[in-house]
């Protein structure tokens, strides 16, 4: 790896940690706390990234693949919806335990959405999950559906409670949200 890339990836890491270490709380991140943690002059955040803001996107990204790619595919479910319930519990939890790093993900996501998008990835991954009963046709529709609404849920937090009845505060209402959701868009399989 090139002395530049190595430096790009060590702001990466830096910044990674420093998002992880104020609970996604970025305000409290400036361009020069990253600089002097990483040991590199101020410019170079701008050089390589163009702005904090595009380098904390770019970190995000990265925290949000790594969940996804933390469920465990391998585990046995006897049908599609047992295993597409088990992965969307777990993205669902993750927001809730990482409320402004998902919040930085999904509204960047909004503004730029691409296929290269965390919402996008994580449609596939629940695309992935529909592996036996679903129909082929219906998959990224299903696999839409639930991550949008999945989103939402969370964007309108309180509000849910008032107008569903879950507390999404409680992990047991998150879980009864995603079953009852996943159960209601596989309505017919």
């Amino acid at each position: 790896m090139s002395e530049r890339n190595n430096v790009k990836e060590e702001i990466i890491k830096v910044t990674t940690e420093l998002i992880e270490e104020n609970n996604g709380n970025v305000d409290r991140i400036t361009a020069r706390v990253i600089a002097a943690k990483a040991n590199i002059g101020l410019g170079l955040i701008n050089y390589h990234f163009g702005s904090k803001e595009k380098l904390i996107s770019i970190c995000v990204e990265r925290i949000i693949s790594e969940v996804i790619s933390n469920f465990d595919p391998t585990k046995e479910y006897s049908t599609d919806r047992e295993r597409l319930i088990a992965s969307a519990t777990h993205v669902f939890h993750f927001l809730f335990e990482h409320p402004a790093i998902a919040k930085i993900s999904i509204l960047s996501d909004l503004q730029n959405y691409t296929l290269k998008s965390n919402s996008v990835s994580t449609q596939l991954g629940f695309k992935n999950a529909l592996k036996k009963e679903t129909d082929s046709s219906k998959k990224a529709n299903v696999s839409f559906i639930l991550t949008a609404a999945m989103q939402v849920a969370f964007l309108g937090g309180g509000t849910m409670n008032d107008l569903l009845g879950y507390d999404f505060k409680k992990s047991t209402d998150r879980a009864r949200y995603i079953e009852m959701l996943v159960t209601t868009i596989l309505v017919d399989e």
